[in-house]
């Protein structure tokens, strides 16, 4: 037996019952941590179909305590498994998201809060209240190219924009953003990050709120070349929102007006996470009839969650 962690040799450890039948623990001789033939998942003690099939359920946005009563599991072993996928797809995507041949990226960042809102929170606490997710997202494929959780931030926004063009081909491409003032201008993040090497625009947009709680209506739109000589017809974030509107609707720590959000960032880190995989490599996209992956050319098939678990960090 081979450890699934550090490939080392595992013997034979000892055994416990499992509904009604005996499985076989062993113990690798390198790094210590205990394992079975169908739980191979980082020390977690469970089998290994139901760990794909709660993956599966938090992808298509159920929330931890639905999943809790409908599979049967405790809620820590739920968020034990969202831990051990995070990890994972984070690794994975380390390996497979370089070398982007994009013409046209989007970036947004959507919002969200962890543990409290931010009225309730202290203004020196970081790790709790509001909390954005930036995205970038290939126009035409429709890839999440990187993503970070956090506060909107200058420095988030340059370590965004820095994962951004490491992930992408040495080239120029054109990228377009929000008028959000830390990205644009002479001294904006997006300058400090590629200079001139980046064709960079931004859309800014107006909207009218008739009431509290109804739909904005769009009243203007303002687009604006910032560095180079952007295509002004492709200058939209509008592919961009529509990702963000399927992180709400496949994640559940984004619905709004519920009480499924985070309680913790480090959780929060590895749903988005999870979903940025999935979305990515293991859902069909309805543009194309693909995975964004595949459509980009990083892969040449679609993945599963059991690939997932079983990817080797």
């Amino acid at each position: 037996m081979t450890c699934h962690c550090c490939n080392g040799e595992a013997k034979k450890f000892a055994k416990f019952k499992n509904k009604n039948r005996i499985v076989q623990r062993y113990r690798c001789v390198r790094c210590a941590k205990t394992f079975s033939e169908t739980q191979p998942l980082d020390g977690l003690r469970v089998d290994f179909d139901k760990a794909v099939q709660v993956v599966h359920l938090l992808c298509e946005g159920m929330g931890i305590r639905a999943i809790e009563r409908f599979i049967g599991l405790n809620r820590r072993t739920v968020l034990n498994i969202l831990e051990t996928a995070g990890q994972k797809a984070v690794a994975f995507q380390e390996v497979k998201v370089y070398g982007v041949a994009a013409a046209v990226v989007q970036a947004d960042e959507i919002n969200s809060f962890v543990y409290s809102k931010q009225r309730n929170t202290p203004e020196n606490e970081v790790e709790r209240g509001d909390q954005y997710t930036f995205l970038s997202v290939d126009r035409r494929s429709k890839l999440i190219i990187n993503s970070l959780v956090g506060k909107r931030t200058r420095e988030n926004a340059e370590q965004f924009l820095t994962e951004l063009k490491r992930r992408m081909e040495d080239r120029p491409f054109q990228l377009t953003t929000d008028n959000w003032h830390i990205y644009s201008g002479y001294t904006g993040a997006v300058q400090a990050v590629f200079g001139k090497n980046v064709n960079y625009a931004t859309e800014t947009k107006y909207f009218a709120r008739p009431a509290e709680f109804l739909p904005r209506k769009l009243i203007a739109i303002k687009r604006k070349r910032q560095i180079g000589e952007p295509d002004m017809t492709a200058a939209t974030i509008c592919h961009a929102e529509r990702t963000n509107l399927s992180v709400r609707t496949f994640t559940r720590r984004f619905t709004r007006c519920t009480i499924g959000y985070s309680k913790t960032l480090e959780n929060h880190k590895h749903a988005v996470a999870l979903f940025v995989w999935h979305f990515n490599f293991c859902r069909i996209h309805s543009a194309h009839g693909r995975t964004p992956a595949q459509e980009c050319g990083l892969v040449s098939k679609g993945f599963t969650i059991q690939e997932l678990l079983g990817f080797t960090i």
